[in-house]
C-alpha cells in the first residue's frame, strides 16, 4: 500500500487556490465580493492585460484592522461566521475564508487598509503565500487590494488562460453581474486605462440595467413582483416580443448572490407559455428573497449554485410575478414602417381614393437587387379610372421588355417596375410604378419644375436563373394543405413537401456552394445588438469568420457590435436575432471548430430566410418550387435532420380505402 503523506502547507494551499481562483475574473468576483461585505458604497476594479498582470480593487468599506491584517490572508480566516449555528444564517456573500489567501498563493499581492478608528492605515505584502512587508501607511478609510502576476509561481495554470481581450470581457461580465446585484452601490470599472463602466449606485435597478445593458434593453423590460409567506420576488421581466434565442440575459439573485437556478428559468418558461413563440426565452433581473435558513449556498465552491428546502414556493413565487406582469403590461410589438417609395401618380393628380397593396416575392429564388432594379416593365394607365396592364409571357419569372411610355391625360411618363418578380401589376399597383424621367407634357404647375423627357435606350435584358430546363419527371401539382404542405402527385407517387423545411435546405445548400464568392447587402440602418460580456468576446473573436458568410460586424463597445452588412439572402429584420444567436452558440461552444461553426452560421441564415409555414404560395410559385425540388434528389432531410417530403405510392392509398 502506497505511504499517505502529509502535504505541505505551500502545495495544500496551491490546490485550495486552483477551486477558488481559476482566472482573473475568479479573483474579481472574490475580492469586490469581500468589499460589497465591508458595507461599500462605491467600488473601483481596474484591470491591465485582462487582469493578468494588474488587477485593483478600491472600495470605502470599513477596512481591515491592523492586528486583523496578517489573520485575513491565512485558510479559512474570516469574520462572517464563527460557529457551525451561522452556516444556516449566512447573508453575507463570502463567508468560508479561502480568497485572500488563495489569491495570495499564486500572485503578489499588496493591501492598503485602513479602519474609521485608526488615524495611520496598514500596507501589507504578500507573495506566493509568503509575507514581504507590514508597515504603515497614509490612505482613506476603506480598502484597496493590488494583485499583480497572476499564476507568476504557477506556469502550468498560465498557459490556460485566454486571449487578454477574452479574460478582459469575461472579468467586465463579472462587474456587471455584481453592479446588477448591488443597484445601491456605484461601481466603475476601469480596463486599460480607460473607464468603461459607472453605475451612479442610486438604487434603481432599472437605471442600473440601463448604464449597463443600454437603453435598447432596457427598454424592453417591465416590472415584476410578487410576495408571499417565504419567498418575495422583485425586478423586471422582458416584454414578450422582446424574447430573445437564448437565456443568457436571464439574472437571478438570491438576497443579492448571484445563482444559477434551473427552477427559476423553468418558472419563467413556464410564466411565459403561450406568451412567446417557439424556441424564443425571456429575459430577467430578479432578485429573490428568502430566509437564510431556506436556501442552501454552501455546495459549490464559486457559490453560483444553490439548494432550495421549498423549491415548489421559489418557482410559485416567480411564476405568478411573471404572469401578474405580463397581465398587466398592455404594449404590443411595434411595427416599424420603412420610408415610403416616392409616388409619381400622386405627384401629378391626387387621386380620389388611394388604397394600399402588399407585394410578395417569389419565395425560392432570391435575385440580385441590381437585376430587381434594371428589370423595366411596360404599364399603361388611362385618366381617370386607373388601370394597369403588365404584359408578361408566363412562365418566365422574370420579364425582360422595351419600356413604353404611360398616358395621364395629355401627360406620358416612361416608367421601370420596382414591384417583385413574378407580381402581377393591379390597379392599386401604382404608387410603386416609379418614372425613370418626368412628363414630357404636364400640367402647368407640375411642368414649371419639370425637365423634358428624352428618347432613351432600349433597356438592358437580364436573363434570371429558372428551373424550366431543369430534367425533372413529370409530376402535376394537386395543392396546398394548411399554407405549410405542398401537395404534388408524381410517378405514381402522391408527395407532400414541408415548404419551410425543403427551401430551408435549399438555401442552405446554395449557401455553402457560394462559399467562395459570397455576396452582401449593405444595410440601410446598420444593427446594433446588446449582448453580455461572454457573447461580445465570442462574437468578436469570429469576426472573420462571420464575415466569410456575408456579415460585417463592428465593435462598438459596451457589450453591444453594429451589423452593417448581412447575406443577400437574409432580411434586415432577422439580423438581430441571427447575431444574438449565434453569439449564444459561439459563447457556449467554444470547442466548436470553424467548419462547425460556419456550418451553423448558414443554418441559421437559411432558417431565417426561408418561406415560413402558413405564408401565402401563388400557384405559379409552387409548380416551380416542386420542379428545382424534384431535380435535386439529394435534398431529402432539412439542415435540421426534418424530412423536407414525405412520399405515399398509389397502392397504399387504395389499401387505407379498402380498393385493394
Amino acid at each position: 500500500m502506497p505511504k499517505i503523506n502529509v502535504l505541505p502547507k505551500s502545495l495544500a494551499e496551491l490546490i485550495a487556490a486552483g477551486e477558488v481562483v481559476e482566472r482573473p475574473a475568479s479573483v474579481i468576483k472574490e475580492l469586490v465580493e469581500n468589499s460589497i461585505d465591508a458595507g461599500a458604497t462605491s467600488i473601483t476594479a481596474e484591470i491591465k492585460n485582462g487582469g493578468i498582470s494588474y488587477i485593483r480593487i478600491t472600495d470605502n468599506g470599513c477596512g481591515i484592522a491592523r492586528e486583523d491584517v496578517r489573520n485575513a490572508f491565512k485558510s479559512h480566516a474570516t469574520s462572517k461566521i464563527s460557529t457551525a449555528v451561522d452556516l444556516d444564517a449566512i447573508m453575507t456573500l463570502g463567508f468560508r475564508g479561502e480568497a485572500l489567501a488563495s489569491v495570495a498563493a499564486v500572485s503578489k499581492v499588496e493591501i492598503m487598509t485602513r479602519t474609521a478608528d485608526e488615524e495611520i492605515g496598514t500596507r501589507y505584502c504578500i507573495e506566493a503565500g509568503e509575507e514581504i512587508l507590514l508597515d504603515d501607511a497614509g490612505c482613506p478609510v476603506g480598502t484597496t487590494i493590488v494583485v499583480r502576476d497572476l499564476f507568476f509561481c504557477t506556469p502550468a495554470r498560465m498557459k490556460f488562460l485566454k486571449k487578454d481581450v477574452t479574460e478582459a470581457n469575461a472579468v467586465a461580465g463579472v462587474i456587471d453581474r455584481l453592479a446588477l446585484s448591488h443597484p445601491e452601490i456605484s461601481f466603475r470599472f476601469i480596463r486599460e486605462g480607460k473607464q468603461t463602466l459607472m453605475t451612479n449606485g442610486s438604487g434603481e435597478l432599472l437605471q442600473c440595467v440601463r448604464e449597463i445593458f443600454g437603453k435598447d434593453f432596457s427598454s424592453g423590460l417591465i416590472p415584476a413582483a410578487a410576495d408571499t409567506d417565504a419567498v418575495k420576488v422583485s425586478g423586471y421581466i422582458s416584454k414578450p416580443h422582446c424574447a430573445r434565442p437564448n437565456r443568457n440575459m436571464q439574472f437571478f439573485f438570491i438576497n443579492g448572490r448571484l445563482i444559477k437556478t434551473a427552477t427559476g428559468s423553468a418558472a419563467l418558461s413556464e410564466g411565459y407559455k403561450n406568451s412567446v413563440m417557439v424556441g424564443k426565452f425571456p429575459s430577467c433581473v430578479l432578485n429573490i428573497e428568502l430566509l437564510p435558513s431556506a436556501v442552501d449556498v454552501n455546495v459549490h465552491p464559486a457559490k453560483t449554485e444553490v439548494r432550495f428546502s421549498n423549491e415548489k414556493a421559489v418557482f410559485n413565487a416567480i411564476y405568478f410575478a411573471c404572469k401578474n406582469a405580463l397581465a398587466q403590461d398592455n404594449s404590443r410589438a411595434q411595427y416599424k414602417a420603412k420610408a415610403p417609395v416616392k409616388d409619381f401618380y400622386a405627384q401629378l393628380q391626387k387621386p380620389a381614393e388611394q388604397t394600399t397593396f402588399e407585394k410578395k416575392a417569389d419565395f425560392w429564388q432570391h435575385i440580385d437587387m441590381r437585376e430587381q432594379k434594371s428589370e423595366p416593365v411596360a404599364v399603361t394607365f388611362v385618366n381617370p379610372g386607373p388601370e394597369v396592364k403588365k404584359e408578361t409571357n408566363e412562365p418566365a419569372i422574370v420579364q425582360s421588355v422595351e419600356k413604353k411610355p404611360v398616358s395621364y391625360g395629355a401627360s406620358t411618363v416612361t416608367v421601370r417596375n420596382t414591384a417583385p418578380v413574378g407580381y402581377t401589376a393591379k390597379e392599386d399597383d401604382l404608387p410603386d410604378l416609379i418614372p425613370d424621367v418626368l412628363p414630357v407634357t404636364a400640367p402647368a404647375s407640375v411642368q414649371a419644375e419639370k425637365p423634358v423627357v428624352k428618347d432613351e435606350p432600349e433597356a438592358k435584358t437580364v436573363q434570371p436563373k429558372t428551373t424550366d430546363a431543369l430534367p425533372v419527371e413529370d409530376f402535376t401539382l394537386v395543392g396546398e394543405a394548411f399554407k405549410t404542405y405542398i401537395i404534388v402527385e408524381c410517378g405514381g407517387k402522391l408527395m407532400i413537401i414541408d415548404k419551410h423545411a425543403a427551401h430551408e435546405r435549399i438555401i442552405y445548400e446554395q449557401l455553402k456552394k457560394d462559399n467562395s464568392e459570397r455576396t452582401a447587402q449593405l444595410l440601410l440602418a446598420p444593427v446594433t445588438v446588446t449582448l453580455t460580456k461572454e457573447e461580445y468576446s465570442a462574437i468578436r473573436s469570429n469576426r472573420d469568420l462571420l464575415g466569410k458568410a456575408g456579415f460585417e460586424v463592428e465593435d462598438f463597445g459596451q457589450g453591444m457590435v453594429i451589423v452593417s452588412e448581412c447575406p443577400m439572402e437574409l432580411d434586415a429584420d432577422d439580423v438581430k436575432d441571427v447575431i444574438s444567436e449565434l453569439a449564444g452558440r459561439f459563447a457556449d461552444k467554444k470547442q466548436e471548430v470553424d467548419f462547425e461553426k460556419l456550418d451553423h452560421i448558414y443554418h441559421s441564415v437559411a432558417c431565417r430566410s426561408a418561406i415560413k409555414a402558413g405564408d401565402f404560395t401563388s400557384r405559379y410559385e409552387m409548380e416551380q418550387f416542386a420542379k428545382r425540388l424534384l431535380a435535386m434528389p439529394e435534398i431529402r432531410y432539412c439542415p435540421h435532420g426534418r424530412p423536407v417530403l414525405i412520399e405515399m405510392t398509389q397502392r397504399e392509398l387504395e389499401k387505407n380505402f379498402g380498393r385493394v
